[in-house]
């Protein structure tokens, strides 16, 4: 039988469907889902037979697995990457969620700390799974100069000296092989654009028009941009705070206890989870899911979203589950009180702590 997949790759609306099916039954049930289940439960308008058939393409196409031999299937860390990108329908909030996240916003207004805390706590309660919150506390700085220091064909020392007069480097490994010419004209650019800015203010058009005008090496930009964010913001421990982390007990992912180890690992390394915000989008909800980043346990996902107020990074708002977590119920929940504590704090927040930044933006 040849496999159903539409031109450019992507899978055929009947792969979708019982791909979807899989995975939302999955993270429902927490158990291998056969064919059985979906003809009956699912309401999968396909004979059992074809379902095994697509289930075993998809298998071998990387999105399924089969944990043994007469079961049913998993979704892979590919097949939940899948489901987030292209097949997850937005969860829709309930009156009461909304009501009971309006309440407590409406209550904590004009309290950065305290609202941060609060939220924490009701979107483990909301979701039952663990939250981090964070909170900027940076003042401001920017880069005063750019120099570099070549290491090999494919890295780098990008060194910048900061307006507080301190030296920051990053080192920098690429794909691209790298010349003098090449890092002079990066440098060159970086100097003439980015040197004395806000890196706040940096925009998306000015990194395409740097990149454009760097050529065949124009993604230096982008790993230069973040080296930036990385070196002017500073983020104290104090100010990452965790909420319902006993929650991963419940979920069976988490009984072993090498599994659990490194999840918990994971989470009390607090730099390590500044890191992940620091590289996440500042205009949308980002999803991490175990495989995708090292910094991140097997078999977890990472959900987060950046608060963005008046055009600064103020915080950040996260939630750490399975990787078959309730990806459309927590993406839903984080958007909803990211927006509303935008709303909450933009004529609320005091003119200085607007100037913080969590985790600078991408």
């Amino acid at each position: 039988m040849s496999k159903e997949i539409v031109s450019g790759g992507e899978l055929s609306r009947r792969k979708k469907q019982i791909l979807r099916s899989i995975i939302e039954a999955h993270i429902s049930l927490g158990e291998p889902v056969g064919s059985k289940y979906l003809v009956t439960s699912a309401e999968i308008p396909f004979s059992s037979a074809t379902i095994r058939n697509e289930m075993a393409e998809l298998e071998a196409m990387g999105y399924l697995e089969q944990p043994h031999t007469s079961s049913g299937r998993i979704p892979t860390k590919a097949g939940y990457r899948f489901y987030v990108d292209s097949l997850m329908e937005s969860y829709k909030l309930t009156a009461s969620e909304i009501v009971t996240l309006n309440n407590m916003l409406k209550n904590k207004i004009g309290e950065l700390d305290s609202i941060l805390q609060s939220a924490s706590k009701l979107v483990a309660s909301l979701t039952n799974y663990p939250t981090v919150s964070v909170k900027t506390e940076s003042e401001e700085n920017y880069v005063t100069q750019f120099s570099y220091m070549m290491l090999s064909d494919n890295d780098f020392l990008l060194v910048m000296r900061l307006f507080d007069g301190s030296v920051k480097s990053k080192h920098i490994k690429t794909e691209i092989t790298l010349s003098a010419t090449i890092l002079d004209t990066l440098t060159e650019l970086l100097n003439e654009h980015v040197a004395n800015v806000d890196p706040q203010t940096i925009t998306l058009p000015m990194m395409m028009q740097l990149e454009k005008r760097l050529g065949d090496a124009g993604k230096l930009v982008d790993i230069a941009i973040k080296a930036v964010y990385e070196a002017t913001v500073s983020v104290d421990d104090s100010n990452v705070r965790f909420e319902g982390v006993g929650k991963l007990l419940e979920y069976p992912e988490f009984s072993n206890v090498e599994q659990m180890k490194n999840v918990l690992k994971m989470i009390e390394d607090k730099d390590n989870i500044i890191n992940i915000m620091k590289e996440g989008d500042a205009d949308k909800v980002n999803v991490v899911i175990g495989e995708d980043d090292e910094k991140i346990a097997d078999h977890s996902a990472f959900i987060f979203r950046k608060l963005v107020v008046d055009g600064k990074i103020v915080g950040a708002i996260g939630v750490f589950g399975p990787s078959r977590m309730d990806y459309s119920k927590v993406v839903s929940t984080v958007e909803y009180l990211s927006e509303q504590i935008t709303k909450a704090f933009g004529n609320a927040l005091p003119e200085k702590k607007q100037d913080d930044d969590p985790g600078g933006g991408s």
